[in-house]
């Protein structure tokens, strides 16, 4: 586990792990998180990109995809709390990157279960899962694998419980009610087969589950636990959520 002093500091380094695995040869796509753990992250690796000489700007705009892990139900780009919206505000656009390589689920489809089998299998055809950038949810979950949720659920249309509603109602007006009740994610199917994870976690509200994560052996009552059995996962944590976690 990687401590760093502030989310600042910890975003800081993501973003150099992100635009240094970019600008090489990267033979799978890159996964990629939303939320407020992401935000400053994404920020910085934009930063960073402005910096670069223009080939290898030009290089990383060439040479992305990623794979977004989920989108809610019934919204879409034109609608600020989606999850598409939200990446082309914190991604797409400021590192100028074309919106057809940077993917996520259509959660305005017509059958959102077919789409997210639409998804999974255009996730294989490119080679699966690089790295994935990951958050921990309030209650264990990571994307929206909500507990409980076994190692091999794939990618599925899920109902998100009333914790990780409450959790993300700031993007809707601080109305836990306005958050879509159901969203399509990429299971652990494909995350566990990533070929690295990076597992970012920041703020005192975290402190208590990443303890759990921590003591606790891989349960489907605690999804991210089924990540401590990769054997590429980097756990990078801000000062704030790691106190209660280091307590033996």
């Amino acid at each position: 586990m990687l401590v760093f002093a502030s989310r600042d500091q910890l975003a800081e380094d993501v973003a150099r792990i992100l635009l240094r695995r970019q600008l090489g040869q990267p033979r799978r796509p890159l996964g990629l998180a939303t939320g407020q753990t992401m935000a400053p992250i994404y920020a910085a690796l934009a930063e960073g990109v402005q910096r670069l000489p223009g080939p290898q700007r030009q290089k990383l705009r060439r040479d992305w995809l990623s794979f977004n892990l989920d989108e809610y139900l019934g919204l879409g780009a034109g609608d600020h709390p989606s999850f598409r919206a939200m990446m082309n505000r914190h991604l797409t656009m400021p590192l100028g990157l074309d919106p057809d390589r940077v993917l996520v689920p259509d959660g305005q489809a017509a059958d959102p279960q077919r789409e997210a089998e639409r998804y999974a299998a255009t996730l294989a055809e490119a080679g699966g899962l690089g790295l994935q950038l990951l958050g921990l949810g309030l209650n264990g979950h990571v994307g929206f694998n909500e507990p409980p949720c076994g190692p091999e659920a794939p990618c599925r249309c899920v109902r998100l419980s009333p914790s990780t509603r409450n959790a993300n109602a700031s993007a809707f007006g601080g109305e836990a009610t306005a958050v879509p009740e159901q969203a399509i994610t990429l299971g652990l199917r494909e995350i566990m087969a990533a070929s690295e994870i990076l597992l970012v976690v920041t703020g005192a509200n975290k402190a208590a589950i990443l303890q759990e994560l921590l003591r606790q052996p891989a349960t489907p009552q605690l999804p991210a636990s089924w990540l401590k059995g990769h054997p590429a996962l980097t756990l990078m944590v801000d000062a704030a959520a790691a106190p209660g976690a280091l307590v033996d």
